[in-house]
């Protein structure tokens, strides 16, 4: 039965809704070709989701994921993977010249609580790695596209909304190197001419890929939990609230700025938004589905910490005016898209 009524709720949903450098050429997806793009990091929580609607909307073969590890077979077969290390400007710059590479999503990080426990290998990911990525774009004339994140800003912040634009003092490494890359960026394009696109993500929840290392993991774990044992422990208070975006969101969120026109973009860098929580909040939601569900805390004093500096939601009305931005999942739909792929994923694996 509950297959059949998250079923049913799913449809529901889907009915309604450097020294050297010239300046860099027009990136070569102008003018109605089609991209050639280079995911760095690909494995991640992002990489996959995004390679596959990049794959619909360009081709299959125009998307090339790539990572250090070995992927699954399933990422295998599916479409190009190919080994990159960020951290060999040579590899890396091979890879660009002998892929005709027009675009590069860089998602290739160390995230906030990993961070702080490996301070010297986040500034080598997050900051050498960023560098490499910015001097081979700008080299090749390529559309780079970087994330950011919440926790670019710090307690200093305005935290209710917290507005494109204002004071960014982030306590942790990862936070220090998006602002990093945010100015960055920023500067290659002013400088250099650099198609640099950012956006400052929130929580990304998604059913289909592990959590990462990052703060707001919980609004993830709790999900896998509350299908397979019944109850979650939450390092994080229960009044704690953090933006969220469920994974469809921030995959067209993304697709869409990046085949915005250049000329549409008034900045470099944006918020986008969906939806704020808390914990208890969640709770309850789940609650709704799966009643039965219990949740108790052990808060984390690290992961909390990092969580108390962090916005409590994102003002993103520039993103919505230049270049269109509207979200789709608020926090019932998003629940019930989750519960729905990882009930449904369950009695496949349980099946086969």
């Amino acid at each position: 039965m509950l297959v059949v009524q998250l079923l049913r709720g799913a449809l529901k949903h889907a009915g309604n809704r450097s020294a050297g450098f010239v300046r860099s050429h027009a990136s070569s997806s102008t003018n109605g070709d089609r991209p050639k793009v280079l995911i760095t990091g690909g494995l991640g929580q992002l990489g996959v989701g995004l390679a596959m609607s990049l794959r619909r909307r360009f081709g299959k073969n125009n998307v090339i994921l790539s990572d250090i590890r070995k992927p699954p077979n399933n990422i295998y077969n599916n479409g190009p993977f190919i080994f990159s290390d960020i951290l060999d400007y040579k590899n890396l710059r091979e890879i660009v010249v002998n892929n005709n590479i027009s675009w590069l999503v860089h998602y290739s990080a160390v995230l906030s609580a990993v961070g702080e426990n490996n301070v010297a290998l986040a500034k080598e990911v997050n900051i050498t790695g960023l560098h490499n990525i910015l001097d081979i774009a700008t080299e090749h004339g390529l559309r780079v596209f970087v994330p950011s994140t919440i926790g670019a800003f710090g307690p200093s912040s305005p935290k209710d909304p917290t507005p494109d634009l204002c004071v960014q003092r982030p306590r942790t490494i990862y936070g220090v190197s998006k602002v990093h890359a945010e100015l960055m960026g920023e500067y290659y394009h002013h400088r250099y001419g650099l198609d640099f696109r950012c956006l400052r993500y929130p929580g990304i929840i998604s059913a289909d890929s592990q959590p990462g290392g990052g703060t707001t993991d919980y609004a993830v774990q709790i999900f896998h939990a509350a299908v397979k044992i019944g109850h979650f422990e939450c390092n994080l208070r229960s009044n704690t609230q953090l933006p969220m975006m469920y994974i469809d969101d921030c995959v067209r969120a993304t697709l869409e700025f990046l085949e915005a026109p250049a000329d549409a973009l008034i900045s470099r860098t944006y918020n986008i938004n969906a939806m704020s929580f808390t914990p208890q909040d969640l709770t309850h939601e789940i609650q709704k589905v799966l009643p039965d569900l219990k949740v108790t805390y052990n808060v984390d004093p690290v992961r909390q910490g990092i969580a108390d500096d962090w916005p409590k939601a994102l003002e993103d009305s520039a993103a919505r005016q230049d270049w269109g931005w509207k979200h789709k999942y608020d926090l019932p739909e998003m629940v019930q898209a989750m519960l729905t792929h990882i009930t449904l994923g369950n009695k496949l694996a349980r099946d086969f």
